[in-house]
């Protein structure tokens, strides 16, 4: 396999109708808005489900969320230490950041990816991998409509003093985008992509990832078929750098409402067209 060679840009387009894709804890988890109301996805949340389609594809990963854990590890720490390969640099003579990091981005494709922050208590190793992909935080195109529902629930969770009574956390809200289509952005380096080792195949698992990125993501939030990845955009440059800058290339994807309409209810009110770069083509997948 040959490490990257070449600057990727890519742009997903994608739709939420009745669910809450990215709930604030600061905010009674209500989906993300900005303060002019358009909703927002954060790029953690949106990684967290590209490492989540790569565990799915068998790839192995270092941040595992607890439920959907592959191994009996329950943090990253149990599993960098069970991993022998990157102990080896880790401690006494050998320690060595340099090859610690190596063997790290060797053993799992979210740290040669995305990068990760080696820092544990106690530990010799202290290091920071910056990784290639890069991934913006997703908005939506107009404002989102928040719909918020008091629920209840059928049992207590635990015995109130008057058995006989719904204790107060049987009480809940439910809250869910009514409708909205999403954009975020994303790119590739590939500087950064020589020092991590990541090569075009890991590019290639990173671009299925997104194509199908909800799938296998069904929670009560967001229920099957409740959020959809319509058009995923990506261009492949002929150079390191690149010909045009990434600011350049994600401006080039314009998504419209059609004409004559005014609000948009489904997908099909939206109209995505690309503006021509001279020696730069993009590839267009459909989502799952």
């Amino acid at each position: 396999m040959s490490v990257l060679d070449h600057k990727i840009d890519f742009a997903v387009v994608l739709s939420v109708r009745n669910a809450n894709p990215n709930g604030d804890p600061l905010n009674g988890n209500r989906p993300r808005q900005n303060y002019d109301g358009y909703g927002e996805i954060s790029d953690v949340c949106i990684k967290r489900k590209i490492r989540n389609r790569l565990q799915d594809m068998g790839e192995p990963i270092l941040v595992q969320s607890d439920e959907r854990r592959a191994d009996i590890y329950r943090s990253i720490k149990e599993r960098v230490d069970a991993n022998a390969e990157v102990q080896e640099f880790g401690k006494g003579k050998k320690q060595n950041n340099e090859l610690y990091a190596q063997a790290a981005c060797k053993s799992w494709i979210d740290v040669r990816s995305f990068g990760q922050v080696f820092a544990f208590t106690k530990e010799d190793v202290s290091l920071g991998i910056r990784g290639p992909v890069s991934i913006h935080t997703a908005v939506s195109l107009a404002p989102i409509d928040i719909s918020s529902m008091q629920i209840t629930k059928s049992v207590n969770a635990v015995t109130p003093k008057d058995p006989n009574k719904k204790s107060s956390d049987t009480m809940g809200m439910k809250h869910r985008v009514d409708f909205g289509v999403y954009v975020f952005y994303g790119s590739i380096n590939t500087q950064l992509a020589e020092k991590t080792g990541f090569t075009y195949e890991d590019a290639e698992k990173i671009r299925e990832a997104l194509r199908t990125l909800f799938e296998n993501d069904t929670s009560s939030a967001r229920p099957d078929g409740s959020m959809e990845v319509h058009h995923l955009y990506w261009w492949e440059h002929q150079s390191k750098l690149g010909q045009y800058s990434s600011a350049k290339v994600h401006r080039s994807l314009q998504v419209q409402l059609k004409e004559g309409v005014s609000e948009a209810r489904s997908f099909e009110d939206y109209v995505c067209t690309l503006q021509p770069l001279e020696g730069l083509m993009a590839q267009e997948y459909a989502g799952l």
